[in-house]
């Protein structure tokens, strides 16, 4: 599975109707909706698709045709996300149409390829499922421990200091299992 950090755009005209395909982070679905709404008020759809991963590691998939025929524009969009193991990640179509309608074959084909043009684009990351682990070191083997887990990859997410200091450290599970401590 792979997912996105940052927002991407491509333009598609297919038979004068022009799709504008945004791809985004899930958890930045909402404000762009609304964002592009604001700056393309006379377009007539804003098909959506998303999927997502919830607290329980289970996907999460919506879509909407948004005025479009049902089933031929929200749905091929997911299918896109679905078919490349995209999740974490929205996508919003903004058509304005044409004059020429293209009919249903012609409107799954172009969200699809509208969709597709914007993941040829986009930089993704493949997905880790991340851990929260808390550990305990003595002051005198901080440095030793600090450089072991910058050579395995795991983040030191807060150091608390007391007696001891205590790390809090994110990383996968695979990692955490390589640290040995």
């Amino acid at each position: 599975m792979k997912y996105i950090k940052k927002e991407f755009n491509n333009t598609l005209e297919i038979k004068k109707s022009k799709l504008i395909a945004h791809l985004c982070p899930y958890d930045e679905f909402k404000s762009m909706m609304a964002r592009l709404k604001e700056i393309h008020p006379k377009a007539r759809h804003f098909v959506y698709a998303y999927r997502f991963l919830n607290e329980f590691d289970q996907i999460v998939e919506n879509s909407s045709d948004d005025g479009e025929p049902k089933g031929t524009s929200g749905r091929p969009s997911l299918n896109v996300l679905n078919g490349a193991g995209i999740i974490n990640t929205a996508v919003i179509i903004i058509r304005y149409f044409g004059g020429i309608k293209l009919g249903t074959g012609g409107l799954v084909k172009a969200y699809s390829d509208a969709v597709n043009l914007v993941c040829t684009e986009a930089e993704f990351f493949n997905y880790e499922k991340l851990e929260l682990k808390n550990i305990t070191v003595e002051y005198t083997d901080l440095g030793k421990i600090e450089y072991k887990l910058n050579n395995l990859g795991i983040k030191i997410i807060n150091k608390e200091f007391s007696s001891n200091i205590i790390l809090t450290l994110e990383a996968t599970k695979e990692k955490f299992e390589l640290l040995n401590i």
